[in-house]
């Protein structure tokens, strides 16, 4: 548990970009991290069966899990939209993509597409999004307003954005206080980008979650 614990504070984005010897900001043992990012010990805090659940995903939607790693989240995305809906899979991390790759083999899962994307565009298909979830990933993006706008570019109609994110306070889990992102500072970027918060559930005990929109219906182009 104390090797679980201490993996979870160190690799789920406790290092600044180019920290760690690994690209873009990850650990340089990228196999240690895709274990820790998928350890059943995550759980307890992470809730994702409670997160996935609140998105209000049916068969036959489409999700985008931007930062899905291993696929911790995106399994748990394709069993939701079921075998008529779409997961997008996004990462810049080429060996993460090739474990979740090796991860959706063993779970006889097919409804998922692995996005190789850059760190400032996720290179999703305009339009095609019911829901995009970001978790804990935020901070890695180089200009957060100019990111939001593509991701809101990527949502169809009724669309919407949820980031999930540490408090930008000491937590028994997570990165260090001063990587993290605060939901007010987080707000105003979506705000920047043209996004409005539409709900804020209170599923986590050490997370934010916020929902977001484009205000008025209207995407700005990034």
């Amino acid at each position: 548990m104390v090797l679980r614990a201490l993996l979870a504070v160190l690799l789920l984005g406790a290092l600044p970009a180019g920290a760690g010897g690994g690209g873009h900001g990850n650990p340089s043992d990228l196999g240690a991290y895709a274990r820790a990012l998928t350890d059943p010990a995550r759980d307890a805090w992470q809730r994702p069966d409670a997160v996935v659940d609140a998105l209000g995903l049916r068969p036959g939607s489409v999700a985008c899990d931007v930062g899905a790693g291993p696929g911790y989240f995106t399994l748990r995305l394709a069993r939701a939209v079921g075998a008529d809906g779409r997961v997008y899979a996004v990462d810049v991390e080429p060996a993460l993509l090739a474990a979740l790759r090796d991860h959706l083999e063993a779970a006889g899962i097919s409804n998922v597409t692995p996005v190789l994307s850059v760190p400032s565009d996720p290179l999703l298909p305009a339009r095609a999004c019911d829901v995009v979830l970001v978790v804990n990933t935020y901070h890695h993006f180089p200009d957060g307003p100019t990111y939001l706008r593509r991701l809101a570019a990527a949502l169809g109609p009724g669309g919407r954005i949820v980031n999930v994110d540490f408090e930008k306070r000491p937590t028994p889990v997570g990165p260090p206080v001063g990587h993290r992102v605060s939901r007010d500072a987080f707000v105003a970027d979506a705000a920047g980008a043209g996004l409005e918060v539409v709900d804020e559930p209170r599923l986590l005990e050490h997370q934010y979650v916020v929902v977001l929109r484009p205000a008025g219906g209207i995407i700005q182009r990034p």
